[in-house]
């Protein structure tokens, strides 16, 4: 999800719920400790060079049970990010704190934020030295026509 997706998605929401990929819900009470900008150059295992730009939310917990974050309360924080931090349109990445730091991505169910898990990936599968994984087939599937058969005596 964007940042201008999840812009929308506040102003027309009247409370707001983050849902963890197991299906539990962030605790109502959450806080949004960080709004940012980050920024990751690196080389791939290929040798090419490559930028990502993501908007960063951190949810936080404490023990302030009577804490209730507003859509319209986190959208201000979010415009504000924008502005001080030069925050575009970018993807958002959520982190979350398990047994440590997660990070997920951003969805929406029509009712809920949804926190989306993150794998690794190679980004050079033609350099990387890794076989394309090879296709399985029945052997027996490939028999046609008049062809000998186990035990059939043709050969």
């Amino acid at each position: 999800m964007t940042i201008n997706e999840f812009k929308k998605l506040l102003a027309d929401s009247k409370e707001i719920a983050f849902k963890l990929p197991n299906g539990d819900l962030v605790p109502s009470h959450f806080h949004v400790t960080e709004v940012g900008r980050v920024q990751k150059d690196f080389i791939d295992c290929g040798g090419v060079v490559r930028n990502e730009l993501v908007a960063n939310l951190q949810l936080w917990n404490a023990d302030d049970y009577d804490h209730r974050l507003h859509p319209e309360k986190l959208l201000s924080i979010v415009e504000m990010s924008q502005e001080k931090l030069g925050i575009g349109n970018f993807e958002i990445e959520v982190e979350y704190q398990g047994e440590t730091i997660n990070k997920f991505g951003l969805e929406h169910d029509g009712t809920q934020f949804v926190l989306s898990t993150k794998m690794t990936d190679c980004l050079a599968m033609d350099n990387c030295g890794i076989p394309a994984e090879k296709m399985k087939v029945n052997l027996g599937d490939l028999v046609q026509g008049n062809a000998c058969t186990p035990g059939g005596g043709c050969c």
